[in-house]
């Protein structure tokens, strides 16, 4: 059986340019956000199941601490850095 590509000459690949080395959220601003909100969450649902609506309003109010939280965390330095951040580095 005769091959297609005789000439001998390889294929070229066209890929394009692979995505900058990221640490995909691993960072104190993403994993002190998981777990403020994770536990207010939780609060939140123990209010609800003990059918007590200040535990529950605790837990929404601890969920919005750890966006707050979470954003200043990252405001301050401790989260990914932008597009912009990597491309000057």
């Amino acid at each position: 059986m005769a091959d297609n590509n005789s000439s001998g000459a390889s294929e070229h690949l066209y890929l394009p340019p692979a995505p900058p080395n990221d640490n995909h959220g691993h960072t104190t601003a993403s994993w002190t956000l998981v777990v403020l909100v994770l536990l207010g969450v939780l609060v939140a649902a123990g209010g609800v199941l003990v059918s007590k609506p200040a535990i529950f309003w605790v837990g929404l109010g601890v969920i919005a601490l750890g966006i707050v939280v979470g954003k200043v965390l990252q405001v301050l330095g401790h989260g990914q850095k932008s597009e912009i951040e990597r491309a000057r580095a």
